[in-house]
């Protein structure tokens, strides 16, 4: 006798399974590899901002380090001391440095003015291409960092400002001049830069950031 046989095959039930255990393993690899770039972006973007911070007070550090005592001219013809800053300023912080390369042997000086300010959120410097400027004198503008609430300072006047006390020397600045300005009272007299200042640098996401430096030749 010859026995009649059907190829076999799978039940629905047997598709629908599979379908289902296919779509798992689909879920959880989309997740892992969902995470995983997640985890690369948000590597990459803190690696952007460390660079970009570190960056912003490698500017800053190289010029209040290159720091020099000279006075300039504004644009309005007025007398700018060597160093001014705070809210009592025109700028958060504006003084003139040397070290300014001159690669292409310009006709200038190797003296520079610059200026900090914050402004629509993003730390700014500003460069001019002279030292006594005239009317028309434009700064070069240069955004640093993005994400900055605030730039403060705080000024020391003198070492007797300087707490000290068992033979260790406390550098407490809540009570350091938070301006440096000329006396307008007294007009003709010269404003001797500080010895040091203090810069409290607020960004959104890293919070406070706080530097002290030493002026030159102090």
């Amino acid at each position: 006798m010859r026995a009649n046989s059907s190829p076999a095959g799978f039940t629905l039930i047997e598709v629908l399974i599979a379908l289902a255990i296919t779509a798992f393993v689909s879920a959880i690899a989309y997740t892992s590899l969902s995470t995983a770039l997640i985890g690369v972006e948000s590597t990459r973007a803190t690696s952007d901002r460390t660079y970009e911070v570190n960056r912003a007070w490698m500017i800053i550090t190289r010029d209040i380090r290159h720091f020099v005592s000279r006075p300039v001219r504004d644009e309005f013809g007025e007398v700018e001391p060597a160093l001014v800053g705070g809210p009592a300023a025109r700028f958060a912080l504006s003084f003139t440095r040397s070290g300014w390369h001159n690669p292409n042997d310009n006709l200038r000086s190797n003296l520079q003015r610059v200026n900090y300010r914050v402004a629509e959120g993003a730390l700014w410097r500003d460069s001019y291409p002279v030292l006594d400027r005239a009317s028309d004198s434009a700064p070069r503008e240069v955004k640093l960092l993005d994400g900055v609430e605030y730039l403060e300072f705080g000024f020391l006047g003198s070492l007797s400002e300087v707490q000290s006390g068992n033979n260790t020397v406390a550098l407490e600045t809540r009570d350091w001049s938070e301006s440096w300005v000329a006396d307008t009272s007294s007009p003709d007299s010269e404003l001797v830069p500080p010895l040091a200042l203090e810069l409290r640098l607020l960004l959104e996401d890293w919070g406070e950031m706080r530097r002290l430096y030493a002026l030159p030749p102090f």
